[in-house]
C-alpha cells in the first residue's frame, strides 16, 4: 500500500488561515515569522522560499535574513539574538544546512524556545527528551521538530499504530532521526537507531515492523533489507541519476513485497510543511 501525505497535509492546512486571522484580530497584528536562510545551498534556499510563501498565503508576516559562507558567526548570532528578543516576532525558522562556521556557532542556544517552531533549541530538545508518553508530547510548552512529527501523523492517518512494534530509524540527525526515534518510544515502539557505522544494515532491519529512512542515499532500502509486510516511511530527499527527486527506498520492489511505503515526493514532505505552518500559527496563538 502507498502511504500518501497530500490528503493529510490538506486536512492540516485547511483551518490555518482562519486561525491566523483570529490571532491577528486579537493581537492587533498578523503573526510574524523570521527566517534565516543560506544562499549557498540552492535547494534548501528555494525550499525556504516555498515555506515563506505558504506562510504568507495564510496571512503571516514574513522576513528572510540571508547568510552565506562569508557571514561572520558573531554577526549571525547578533541577528538571531535580536529576533529572539523582539516581542513582535512570534516564530523563528532556520533551515539546515548552514555554512560550517555558522552551523558550529552554537546558534541553537540563542533561539527563544517559544519561537522555535522546528524544535531546534537546547530547551526544545531537552523538553522533548524528558517526555515518556505521547500525552507528555501533546502537552509540551515548546515545539516538536516538524519532520519527525510529520512521520507520526502520517502513520496515524493511515491507521498504523507503532505501539508494540519493532521500529528502526536510519539516521541520527538532531532534526530528524533522533527526535523521531524518541517520538516512536513515546508511542510505545521498541526502537533501534541505525547510522553510518551500523555494520550490517540488512541484518539490523530484518525484524523491524516499521522502518523510517532518513539516510540520504538513493536505493539504500531494497527488498532484501525489509521483511515482507513491513511499513517503510521514506523521509529522505535525493536526486537520482536522471535528476529526479527520490527517497532512500526502492519503492516498487518494496510494494511487491507487500510493504506499506510512503512516496517521495508526496509522502512525508507535504505533511512536514503542513506541520511547520501549523506551528507558526500556534506560536501566535500561545500569545493570546
Amino acid at each position: 500500500m502507498i502511504l500518501e501525505g497530500k490528503t493529510l497535509a490538506a486536512h492540516i492546512r485547511a483551518p490555518l488561515a482562519q486561525r491566523a486571522e483570529a490571532v491577528r484580530q486579537k493581537l492587533g497584528r498578523p503573526i510574524s515569522l523570521f527566517a534565516i536562510g543560506s544562499t549557498d545551498d540552492y535547494g534548501a534556499y528555494v525550499y525556504l522560499k516555498k515555506e515563506v510563501q505558504a506562510a504568507q498565503n495564510l496571512g503571516v508576516h514574513t522576513q528572510v535574513h540571508e547568510v552565506n559562507n562569508a557571514t561572520p558567526a558573531d554577526a549571525f548570532l547578533r541577528v538571531l539574538q535580536h529576533a529572539s528578543s523582539q516581542p513582535d516576532i512570534d516564530a523563528i525558522l532556520i533551515p539546515r544546512p548552514l555554512p560550517p562556521a555558522l552551523a558550529q556557532s552554537g546558534f541553537t542556544r540563542f533561539i527563544a524556545p517559544e519561537k522555535d517552531i522546528d524544535g531546534m533549541s537546547h530547551i526544545s530538545a531537552g523538553n522533548l527528551f524528558l517526555c515518556k508518553t505521547w500525552e507528555d508530547v501533546e502537552h509540551l510548552p515548546t515545539f516538536v521538530p516538524c519532520t519527525a512529527l510529520a512521520v507520526i501523523r502520517l502513520l496515524d492517518a493511515h491507521g498504523i499504530d507503532p505501539q508494540g512494534k519493532e521500529a528502526a530509524v536510519i539516521g541520527r540527525s538532531p532534526t530528524v532521526g533522533r527526535p523521531l526515534a524518541h517520538l516512536l518510544t513515546c508511542r510505545n515502539a521498541t526502537v533501534k537507531i541505525c547510522h553510518t557505522f551500523t555494520q550490517d544494515l540488512a541484518g539490523s532491519l530484518q525484524q523491524a515492523d516499521l522502518v523510517c529512512a532518513a539516510a540520504g542515499h538513493p536505493g539504500l532500502l531494497s527488498e532484501s533489507h525489509v521483511k515482507a509486510g513491513a511499513t517503510v516511511i521514506d523521509i529522505a530527499t535525493n536526486l537520482d541519476a536522471h535528476g529526479q527527486l527520490c527517497g532512500d527506498a526502492c519503492t516498487q520492489a518494496l510494494l511487491k513485497r507487500g510493504c506499506h511505503v510512503s512516496l517521495v515526493p508526496g509522502g512525508v514532505g507535504p505533511v512536514t510543511l503542513a506541520c511547520l505552518l501549523e506551528n507558526i500559527i500556534l506560536s501566535g496563538e500561545r500569545k493570546l
